[in-house]
């Protein structure tokens, strides 16, 4: 499976309100969300790309992303020779 850059996604799940519908197990094209007991949980989040359908499919709003900002930011930062990590420098 294709890998982007570690640690820049921004892909969030909160499980509080995950229903555990499935959707965006199945709108993912990387794999990175999975079904666990009667939430969602993600599994790989370097395999992230930012594509956003899970957050625009999630029909409760559990997901989160802003499409394309974490991994264009630390390629950014990164031919700066800026920390990845941290935009704030």
């Amino acid at each position: 499976m294709l890998k982007y850059l570690a640690g820049v996604t921004t892909l969030e799940l909160d499980v509080e309100t995950c229903t555990g519908c499935g959707v965006c197990v199945v709108v993912c094209p990387h794999a990175v969300l999975a079904i666990e007991g009667t939430t969602a949980r993600i599994v790989d989040l370097d395999a992230c790309m930012e594509c956003g359908a899970c957050s625009r499919n999630c029909p409760v709003g559990a997901l989160q992303v802003d499409a394309g900002v974490g991994c264009a930011t630390g390629v950014i930062f990164s031919a700066l020779g800026k920390d990845r990590d941290c935009c704030c420098e």
